[in-house]
């Protein structure tokens, strides 16, 4: 069965990360607001360094509650910050509490942030390989950036938009190669 080029085939997490969730359209605020916290804490490191400190995470983090996250204080900060399980990063720690908030904030305006990405998507699912931004992360990094998120540069929102199902990359020869489909006739 072949896969993606970058499919780490000796990391059993990446393989199932891979065919499970990589292209996979999921609109759940739930996994959205998982996914870019992760992506998030991506920044300068390998998406599979993130991908094995997952589980630790969802521990760390409350199995990625917004409620209980964005009430997040000092006290916890520093419980993160000793944490040797996650990646200690006290100001992607702190962009993370900061970025639940406006996340929150952009479900109650939109009702979900599915609706949110909608407003740039256009319903549409996206198929290209071998770029790291395009057009749509530019314009979605710029409107996360001027609400006031961090850590939410062109190349971590294509990154998102990929985890996500709205950019499908997987290579022509992978066996999860779809073509482009418009979710709003689906």
């Amino acid at each position: 069965m072949h896969r993606c080029k970058w499919c780490n085939l000796n990391n059993e997490k990446y393989i199932e990360y891979h065919y499970k969730e990589w292209g996979v359209l999921n609109l759940e605020d739930k996994y959205l607001f998982e996914m870019l916290l992760l992506e998030s804490f991506q920044a300068g490191l390998s998406w599979e360094c993130v991908l094995n400190k997952r589980d630790s995470f969802k521990l760390a983090y409350d199995n990625f509650d917004i409620d209980k996250i964005i009430n997040y204080d000092d006290n916890k900060i520093n419980e993160l910050l000793k944490n040797k399980d996650i990646i200690r990063n006290k100001l992607k720690i702190k962009a993370s509490i900061n970025n639940a908030k406006i996340f929150k904030g952009i479900i109650k305006g939109y009702h979900s942030f599915a609706n949110y990405l909608n407003t740039f998507t256009k319903g549409k699912i996206l198929y290209e390989v071998g770029k790291t931004t395009n057009e749509l992360s530019d314009t979605i990094s710029k409107d996360l950036k001027k609400r006031g998120m961090t850590f939410v540069g062109s190349t971590i929102i294509y990154s998102y938009l990929q985890a996500i199902g709205i950019i499908n990359s997987h290579e022509k020869e992978c066996f999860m190669y779809q073509k482009p489909i418009d979710i709003n006739k689906q």
